[in-house]
C-alpha cells in the first residue's frame, strides 16, 4: 500500500494491518515525526507532484520487493503544513524472517530521504527557507547501490 496524504495516520492501525499474515514471522516499521532541532521551528511544509510522487514511491517499494522476500510493504507519507511532533512518514515491511524485514525497512527510509520527490520548507517565526539535502542522507542511501 502506498499513500500520500495531508491527513494524519494511525501507526497502530497500519501495524495491525501488517500483522494479519500468520505465515510471516517478522514485521519492521518506522514512524517519522517532524522534529525541531533548533527549538524555533513553527512549521514544516512538504510539497510534491501528485501522481509522480506515488509512482516513485511504488518504484521504491517494488525495488525493496525485488531485493528481499517481502509479503507486504506499506508506505504512508504526508504532505502539506505540519508542526513539530506531527507524524510525517510510516514505512512497514513484512517477511518470513526479521533480517529481510529490517533491511527492507531501512532501505526504504534511506531511499525515501534521497529519491522521493518531496520538497521541504521550514518556517521559523516569519522566516521561511527550503531544506537542503544532507550529505549524510546520500551516504546512507549509497550503501544500497
Amino acid at each position: 500500500m502506498i499513500r500520500v496524504q495531508t491527513e494524519d495516520f494511525d501507526a497502530g492501525a497500519l501495524l495491525n494491518g501488517l500483522m494479519d499474515d500468520p505465515a510471516a514471522g517478522a514485521v519492521a516499521t518506522f514512524t517519522g515525526t517532524v522534529r525541531d532541532d533548533s527549538g524555533t521551528l513553527t512549521a514544516l511544509t512538504l510539497e510534491h507532484y501528485p501522481g509522480m510522487t506515488e509512482k516513485q514511491l511504488q518504484a521504491l517499494a517494488d525495488e525493496a520487493r525485488r531485493r528481499w522476500p517481502l509479503s507486504a510493504v506499506v508506505i504512508v507519507h504526508r504532505h502539506g503544513r505540519l508542526v513539530p511532533g506531527d507524524r510525517i512518514v510510516f514505512v512497514g515491511t513484512r517477511s518470513a524472517h526479521r533480517a529481510a524485514a529490517f533491511a527492507a525497512c531501512e532501505f526504504l527510509m534511506d531511499w525515501l530521504k534521497t529519491r522521493a520527490p518531496f520538497w521541504k520548507q521550514e518556517q521559523h517565526g516569519d522566516s521561511r527557507s527550503w531544506v537542503e539535502a544532507k550529505s549524510s542522507d546520500d551516504t546512507a542511501a549509497d550503501r544500497w547501490t
